[in-house]
């Protein structure tokens, strides 16, 4: 479904990632972990378009996406959730979920906002509130509820669990597993609570100083304490 291969790319003239190649296959969950600065983020900012691959190619079901603008990517079925500032704060919940369907038809939009809120119920009962006054835990439903609104095959996962409480954290996992297993979309997620992302994933690549350090199946790097502990040092 997604190829990277041979990827370049950073931030201005410093490169952040060197010569990486990585796949995601059909209805597939892969974990994207390593140390803090190790280029993580980039690669899904890459992959989205939001910057720009300086060499080699990412191809999506079998089409080259590297460079497109990031409008036309998402019109293709690749959405992205990002970590930090995760929604619109000055608009409603509801006007952050149309903007997640900005090139759908009306009749489908609805359809797939009554999907999502049927997911999130919390957000049925917020539809009117604006979305910067909810709770931290509410603002990451909201972000991945709008990254579900165009019908993606693929969605890029950055840090769902940063800023959140144990509880919280624990019930947005939950959803990303359900959302994996009953609409069948593959995902690609960068996460730092590394014992809960080799939980529910197939696979994993580490990454370290922009370069794989490690990739297989997430169950043999999690049996594997001291090998994991040398991929963070």
């Amino acid at each position: 479904m997604l190829k990277v291969k041979n990827l370049d790319t950073g931030y201005g003239k410093k490169q952040v990632i060197h010569d990486l190649s990585m796949e995601v296959k059909e209805n597939e969950m892969v974990a994207l972990i390593g140390p803090n600065g190790s280029g993580k983020s980039t690669i899904l900012k890459s992959i989205i378009g939001v910057l720009p691959v300086w060499k080699g190619e990412i191809f999506y079901k079998d089409e080259r996406i590297d460079n497109q603008k990031t409008s036309k990517i998402i019109q293709q079925a690749l959405t992205f959730c990002p970590q930090g500032n995760r929604v619109f704060a000055d608009m409603t919940v509801r006007e952050n979920l149309e903007v997640g369907g900005f090139h759908l038809k009306k009749p489908l939009l609805k359809e797939r906002i009554d999907y999502v809120l049927a997911l999130f119920p919390i957000l049925k009962d917020r539809i009117k509130q604006i979305a910067g006054t909810l709770s931290g835990g509410e603002q990451q439903m909201l972000s991945l509820a709008r990254a579900l609104i165009p019908q993606p095959r693929l969605l890029l996962l950055d840090e769902p669990s940063l800023g959140l409480a144990p509880k919280i954290q624990a019930l947005v996992f939950e959803k990303i597993t359900e959302i994996n297993e009953t609409q069948k979309i593959a995902m690609l997620i960068v996460e730092q609570k590394v014992l809960k992302v080799l939980d529910i994933s197939q696979r994993v690549y580490s990454i370290k100083l922009g370069k794989i350090a490690f990739k297989g199946e997430s169950k043999n790097l999690k049996s594997n304490p001291s090998h994991m502990k040398d991929l963070f040092l």
